[in-house]
C-alpha cells in the first residue's frame, strides 16, 4: 500500500482529505509562502475533524530560508511542546514535519537534534529543505542517525518527475532505515508513476481546489472572490491512482 500525506492549510481540509481516503495530513500555515506552523487551535481542530488520520505539524517559524537564529529555533521548540501539550483526541499518530539547514547548505546537526529531542519520540520528518542539500546520502544517513522517521524530498530543485533517478538511489539507500516521502509536483495523472520508478511507498501533495468566498461586498484587498481549499475528490483521485494493481502497466 502507498501512503498518501495531504498537505493543506484549510480548516475543512482534514475532513476532505478523511473523505477522500488519505492516510496522514501535514497541516500548515501560510502554503502561498512555502507553508509556515498552524495555530493550535488549528490542530486541535484537525484532530477532532478527523481522529483516526495521522497528523504532522509543520513547524516552521517564517517563510524564506531554512537557517535559523538561536531565537527562532527557541521558538520552533516552544511550538512542538504546545502541540505536545494539547490533549489527546483521537487514534491518529501526532508527528512534527521539520528541517533547519546551515548556510553551506547541509543539514544543521545541531539544531535538527535539538528539534528531534523536543519532539519527545513523535515522529518527525524532515522537509523539503532536503532538496538543497547536496550530499543527499550522507544527510539521509545523518538523519537517521539523529532519529527522524522520514524524509520528504522532491530529489532536487522543482518537480519530482525531473528528479526519479534520483528519488530511486534514495529510497534503496534509506533501506528500512528511514522512509522516503516523495513530494513535488505529484498529482493524479503521475502519481503512479512517480511510486513505479522510484519505489516510493509515500507521497506528499496538496489537493487543491478555489472555491468562491462568502463575501458579498466583492473584491478587495484581502479577498479577491475565491480561495483554496482541499478538494476530496483529488485525493480520491491520487489514492485511486496508487492502489494495488493500478498503474502498473
Amino acid at each position: 500500500m502507498t501512503q498518501v500525506e495531504i498537505c493543506l492549510e484549510d480548516v475543512g481540509g482534514p475532513a476532505s482529505a478523511r473523505a477522500g481516503g488519505a492516510g496522514r495530513v501535514e497541516l500548515c500555515a501560510g502554503l502561498s509562502e512555502g507553508g509556515t506552523t498552524p495555530t493550535l487551535g488549528f490542530v486541535t481542530h484537525a484532530r477532532r475533524a478527523a481522529p483516526e488520520l495521522d497528523i504532522q505539524v509543520l513547524v516552521r517559524p517564517r517563510a524564506g530560508d531554512f537557517v535559523y537564529s538561536a531565537a527562532e529555533l527557541d521558538v520552533m521548540v516552544a511550538d512542538i511542546e504546545a502541540v505536545l501539550a494539547l490533549p489527546a483526541t483521537g487514534t491518529g499518530v501526532l508527528g512534527f514535519t521539520l528541517g533547519a539547514l546551515t548556510a553551506a547548505g547541509t543539514v544543521d546537526e545541531a539544531a535538527t537534534a535539538r528539534l528531534v529531542t523536543a519532539c519527545s519520540g513523535a515522529p518527525v520528518t524532515f522537509h523539503k529543505a532536503f532538496d538543497a542539500v547536496p550530499d543527499k546520502r550522507a544527510a539521509l544517513d545523518l538523519l537517521t542517525a539523529l532519529g527522524v522517521a522520514k524524509v520528504l524530498t522532491a530529489g532536487g530543485p522543482g518537480a519530482a518527475l525531473g528528479h526519479l533517478d534520483v528519488l530511486a538511489d534514495l529510497v534503496d539507500h534509506a533501506g528500512q532505515d528511514i522512509s522516503v516521502v516523495v513530494g513535488g509536483g505529484v498529482r493524479p495523472g503521475n502519481a503512479a508513476q512517480v511510486v513505479r520508478e522510484t519505489g516510493a511507498r509515500e507521497i506528499h501533495l496538496r489537493a487543491p481546489v478555489e472555491v468562491r468566498t462568502g463575501s458579498a461586498a466583492g473584491p478587495s484587498d484581502y479577498d479577491v472572490g475565491t480561495r483554496t481549499v482541499t478538494s476530496a475528490e483529488l485525493v480520491a483521485a491520487v489514492v485511486a491512482a496508487v492502489a494495488p494493481g493500478e498503474g502498473s502497466a
